[in-house]
């Protein structure tokens, strides 16, 4: 399957989540799409709960399924507790990191800032949203962008950015201190169960 470029709103009401992390999308309509309206929801099976957890996690980074299982296995053979290693490595994205620096306002506008290279990394031009990043890296707006509106709104509109990462909003660059504890992840995501989904 893939990667996914329908209405985020309508499949964050799908999945019951928001997929955007601000909770906008489950303001207005906390019920799933449909002509019927707020109609009784199935109650799903373990393996329909093992799914519906990928799915959000999935879509939530913007990854195609391909992409997902390969993160996933490289998690697998690492030290430690194989969901918690999964979210590090997904954080650890350089897309993800444009984003959580403030660059971009969503996940879907930080990879293309990558995608159309407008971003560096330690001073070359990198763009492969999906580069794993490591501690102490810097990435910086390269020269041709650091004037562009989207970018400048969305530090503006930036209020506070994770612990793990540093931005200096002035010079349009920050560094990847360290990599992330998961109590400083998003709550809502239970990553055992897309261990449990993998390992069924």
């Amino acid at each position: 399957m893939a990667r996914y470029t329908g209405p985020v709103w309508k499949k964050a009401r799908r999945l019951s989540f928001s997929v955007l992390e601000t909770g906008e999308e489950l303001k207005k309509r906390t019920y799933a799409p449909g002509q019927h309206g707020p109609t009784k929801r199935i109650k799903l099976s373990g393996y329909g709960t093992q799914l519906r957890e990928k799915q959000r996690i999935r879509i939530m980074y913007g990854l195609n399924e391909r992409q997902f299982a390969n993160l996933f296995a490289k998690a697998s053979k690492m030290d430690g507790m194989a969901g918690v290693n999964f979210l590090v490595l997904l954080e650890s994205r350089l897309d993800n990191l444009v984003y959580r620096m403030g660059f971009a306002k969503t996940r879907k506008a930080a990879r293309q800032l990558v995608n159309h290279g407008h971003i560096e990394v330690d001073g070359k031009k990198l763009d492969i949203p999906s580069a794993e990043i490591k501690p102490g890296q810097v990435i910086a707006v390269r020269e041709n962008a650091r004037n562009f509106a989207v970018i400048n709104e969305s530090l503006e509109g930036c209020i506070s950015t994770p612990a793990f990462v540093e931005v200096d909003k002035e010079n349009k660059k920050g560094t990847y201190l360290r990599t992330p504890e998961r109590n400083e992840l998003n709550q809502e995501i239970n990553e055992s169960l897309v261990v449990e989904y993998y390992n069924r």
